[in-house]
C-alpha cells in the first residue's frame, strides 16, 4: 500500500488546462483484440492538458493494453487515438516520429525496462538522440543532467549503470527518460507496484510534484486506490475491456454509482482503523470472466449482487448520469440506484495501512 503524503491532485498544475489547446489525449472507440481475446473492447476517454486521469480496475481488465495502444507499442484493432489534436492511429512509423515527443511511458518494472548495457546518461538521453532535433552532444548531456536533478538524482549518476542503483533510483531514471523530451502526456503504468513500500510514497510524491510544476497530462494506470485518491483529478474504472464509470475523483470516490466501482472502493483499506473495523464491504463472488468469451449483456452481471434479467441480455451504454458517465441499467438518469455496499458482509478486517497513507 502506498504511503504518499502531501497535497492530493486537484488540477493544480501550473498551466490552464483550457488554454485554447486541444486535449492532450482523445481516445474514441478503442478496440484491441489478440485473436479471440477481447482485451479492450470499445473505450473512449479524454485527458485535458495539465490533468491526471487514473485508469483503475482488476488485473486482466485491459488497463495496460490501453496504455500500450496509445503509444503504439501495440497496434489497435480499431478506433482512434489523438495526441494534442493529431490522429496518430494510422500514421506510418516515419510520419509518427515527430509526434512521439508528445507522449512517453513509464513502465511497471524499472529493472526490465532499462537496458543494463547502457549508462544512465545514455538511457535518459536516448529519446533525444532518436527523435532528432538541433541538440548537439553537449546540449543533450546538459539536458540529461537537468532532468536527472528534476527527478531527485545527482548529475554524476549519468555515469552509472542501472544495476548499481536501487529500485527507487531506477524508477526515477525511468521517469527522467520519459520526461527528457518534454512530452504533453505521460503514461504511468503501475509505476510503484514493483517497488518496496518504503519508497512507493517518494516516487508518488515525485510524480505529483513534476506534474504540478511541468503541467503535463498523465494517464495513471494502477490498482492502488490510495494512490489514485492522492494523485488523480479524474478516474476511469475499467472492467473486462470496457469502461464502466468515469468522473472526477470526488465523484467516483464520494458517490460511486456503478456496483463494480462500489465494490472496488469497499475493498480498499481505510486510513482510520476505527472506520476500517466497523465498515461493511462487498465480497464479490467468482473470478473475472475470460476475455476470450465475455458474458452477454453487462459483463459484470455474473458477479453483481443486484443484477436483473435485463443486465444478462442487454449491454448498458456508458451514459451521462449525475455529472459523470456510468454504464449500468440500474442507475437512473438522476443518479439514483442501488448501493451494493449496503448489502456487504462484515469480513475479517484488512490490515491497518501504514502511517500517513491516503490524504492528510
Amino acid at each position: 500500500m502506498s504511503t504518499a503524503t502531501g497535497t492530493p491532485g486537484t488540477g493544480t498544475a501550473s498551466v490552464d488546462p483550457g488554454a485554447g489547446e486541444p486535449p492532450a489525449l482523445e481516445v474514441e472507440d478503442l478496440v484491441m483484440h489478440f485473436g479471440s481475446v477481447r482485451a479492450v473492447d470499445g473505450i473512449s476517454m479524454r485527458i485535458d492538458r495539465g490533468r491526471v486521469m487514473a485508469l483503475v480496475g482488476e488485473s486482466g481488465s485491459g488497463k495496460s493494453t490501453v496504455g500500450r495502444c496509445i503509444v503504439r507499442l501495440l497496434e489497435p484493432t480499431s478506433g482512434t487515438v489523438r495526441l494534442a489534436g493529431t490522429d496518430v492511429t494510422s500514421l506510418s512509423r516515419r510520419r509518427l516520429r515527430p509526434h512521439r515527443r508528445d507522449v512517453s511511458i513509464v513502465f511497471q518494472d524499472p529493472a526490465s525496462s532499462l537496458d543494463p548495457r547502457l549508462t544512465v546518461g545514455d538511457i535518459v538521453g536516448e529519446p533525444l538522440r532518436l527523435l532528432g532535433g538541433d541538440r548537439s552532444r553537449g546540449a543533450r548531456a546538459r539536458r540529461v543532467g537537468d532532468v536527472l536533478e528534476q527527478v531527485g538524482l545527482r548529475r554524476q549518476v549519468a555515469e552509472r549503470y542501472p544495476h548499481e542503483m536501487s529500485g527507487g533510483q531506477r524508477q526515477r531514471v525511468s521517469i527522467a527518460r520519459a520526461l527528457v523530451s518534454s512530452p504533453r502526456l505521460l503514461i504511468a503504468d503501475e509505476p510503484t507496484s514493483a517497488l518496496d513500500v518504503s519508497v512507493q510514497a517518494s516516487v508518488l510524491n515525485l510524480l505529483a510534484d513534476l506534474q504540478r510544476d511541468l503541467g503535463f497530462a498523465c494517464l495513471f494506470i494502477t490498482h492502488d486506490l490510495s494512490a489514485v485518491e492522492y494523485l488523480a483529478d479524474d478516474v476511469a474504472v475499467m472492467y473486462l475491456g470496457q469502461l464502466v464509470e468515469q468522473g472526477t475523483r470526488a465523484q467516483v470516490f464520494d458517490s460511486p454509482r456503478m456496483p463494480y466501482t462500489q465494490a472496488l472502493l469497499s475493498a480498499a483499506p481505510l486510513a482510520d482503523p476505527r472506520e476500517q473495523r466497523s465498515r461493511r464491504r462487498v465480497l464479490l463472488t467468482g473470478d473475472i470472466p475470460s476475455p476470450v468469451d465475455p458474458p452477454a449483456g453487462c459483463r459484470f452481471h455474473t458477479r453483481c449482487p443486484v443484477a436483473v434479467e435485463r443486465c444478462r441480455s442487454e449491454v448498458p451504454a456508458l451514459r451521462l448520469v449525475a455529472g459523470r458517465r456510468v454504464a449500468c441499467h440500474l442507475v437512473a438518469d438522476d443518479g439514483t440506484g442501488p448501493d451494493v455496499r449496503l448489502l456487504g458482509t462484515e469480513g475479517p478486517p484488512h490490515p491497518a495501512p501504514p502511517a500517513g497513507a491516503g490524504r492528510p
